[in-house]
């Protein structure tokens, strides 16, 4: 039986304690989304985190949210395309298949992807620095690679603040911190410093939170050897604060909660059979 317990976190602790409550019945609602993804983490080490715990004790946690593969590429691609499609390693590839960035396309929406130290002019390569494309999905499929205008939409980190002075946030967008600052190269508690640091201002700046929803996910645990359960919170005006699901959910079902909250449609692979995230929304 679904239901949705009320989030007690204790200081300092990696584990939420619960308490039954009704459901929320309301649906999702937002006219923006962002994906943040952090790296290679176990779900109670990043619950843990201060500002990790927070936006769960703010926003809405799903306690029961698993990554869909090993290592860090197919889990991402899964993300924007609702399936692994082959892919199976970290080396690039080039994939001659439908998106996210197509459906968003197509109902005249708009996307973008923040990319920490991204090089720019499409840059194709592994990595540069701190950048690696792994972490950077659209930049695996042939119609964004291919098309200057396309690949335009991939920028540095760095222009979200121009982006937000000059009206705000695209309809979709992930935002994808370099090798340090996303846990890979430092850990989970670097990565959380890190997040309070750059994202904790935002959370009280209209200009950021209206009518977004700020969707904070791990790409994977720590280990293959884990369940690959995963630390995913939901955050915006349109969340029930404190809001627990233990449903399970995964990568495929967020693409749906965007696919639905944006009205684009679906890929029709996994992300159309998907568990739908319910029961955290006002």
């Amino acid at each position: 039986m679904r239901r949705i317990i009320s989030l007690v976190l204790i200081l300092g602790s990696a584990s939420a304690r619960a308490a039954p409550k009704a459901e929320a019945a309301g649906a999702p609602s937002f006219k923006k989304v962002m994906i943040v993804v952090l790296e290679n983490t176990d779900y109670d080490h990043a619950l843990g985190q201060p500002f990790l715990g927070k936006l769960a004790r703010q926003g809405a946690l799903l306690s029961g949210y698993y990554a869909v593969d090993h290592p860090s590429q197919p889990n991402y691609v899964a993300l924007v395309s609702g399936d692994t499609l082959g892919v199976d390693s970290d080396k690039n590839v080039s994939l001659d298949e439908t998106n996210v960035a197509d459906l968003l396309e197509a109902a005249g929406k708009s996307w973008k992807i923040y990319a920490e130290d991204y090089p720019g002019r499409c840059f194709l390569d592994a990595k540069s620095g701190l950048y690696a494309r792994k972490h950077v999905p659209l930049l695996s499929f042939k119609d964004v690679a291919g098309d200057p205008a396309r690949c335009a939409r991939i920028v540095d980190a760095a222009q979200m603040a121009a982006d937000l002075k000059a009206g705000g946030l695209p309809d979709y967008s992930l935002y994808i911190p370099n090798l340090e600052n996303d846990g890979h190269d430092t850990g989970a508690d670097y990565a959380d410093a890190w997040y309070a640091r750059v994202f904790g201002p935002l959370l009280d700046d209209p200009a950021f939170t209206k009518g977004l929803l700020l969707v904070t996910i791990f790409d994977e645990d720590e280990n293959d050897g884990g369940d690959n359960r995963i630390y995913a919170s939901l955050y915006g005006s349109g969340v029930a604060p404190g809001a627990v699901s233990a449903n399970r959910y995964d990568h495929y079902s967020l693409l749906r909660l965007v696919e639905d909250g944006l009205g684009v449609g679906n890929l029709g692979r996994r992300d159309s059979s998907a568990a739908a995230i319910s029961g955290v929304w006002k």
